[in-house]
């Protein structure tokens, strides 16, 4: 995906295996930092795609670093966590994030996060950006989620190549909402490999 990363762990050793692991996989790491209060500086400087942050780092915790970055509305966020709890994710919810990830994880996790956390948050802004009122948002996100569910039932797709393929096909002379409609009705579909 070529995709530009911030990441923000406080443990040195998981800060560096995340960034090996990225730079592996094809992505940018613009900016790494152990404390969250400088976050939002780098943010700003860098203006990643996406920030992975550790909900528990010196200055400043994750799920704060979250809502101020959510207020630039300019990258997508992925919380990482020792712990599964659900006040946390809920609190991660609530600030802004579009991902969470609890540690140890895996390649296999990582990667789908990172897509899932990109798309939510590009399709957010693009809703944001495309509707004027709450009732034309919520007709907007109800036509794409049932295309990325036709597409994810029917293709096979995760849900960041749903909309990987929703947002590509609408590039040319359609829009989302057009190219949602036909896959739902199935005149656009991914090509079979």
């Amino acid at each position: 995906m070529g995709l530009k990363i911030l990441v923000a762990e406080d443990e040195a050793i998981i800060r560096l295996d995340l960034v090996e692991l990225l730079k592996e996989s094809g992505f940018e790491v613009v900016a790494q930092t152990n404390r969250g209060d400088e976050v939002l500086d780098l943010v700003k400087q860098h203006q990643p795609d996406v920030a992975i942050l550790d909900v528990k780092m010196p200055g400043m915790d994750g799920i704060s670093a979250t809502a101020e970055i959510s207020q630039l509305q300019t990258t997508a966020v992925i919380i990482l966590s020792a712990f599964s709890q659900q006040d946390l994710l809920v609190q991660a919810q609530e600030a802004g994030a579009q991902g969470y990830l609890v540690k140890p994880f895996h390649k296999g996790d990582l990667i789908p996060a990172i897509e899932t956390a990109y798309a939510r948050f590009s399709e957010k802004r693009y809703v944001e950006e495309n509707t004027s009122t709450p009732e034309e948002s919520a007709e907007l996100i109800k036509k794409i989620a049932h295309a990325k569910a036709v597409l994810m039932d029917d293709h096979d797709l995760t849900e960041g190549k749903a909309w990987s393929f929703i947002s590509e096909n609408a590039l040319a002379d359609k829009s989302i909402e057009q190219v949602s409609q036909a896959v739902i009705e199935g005149t656009i579909a991914p090509q079979k490999a």
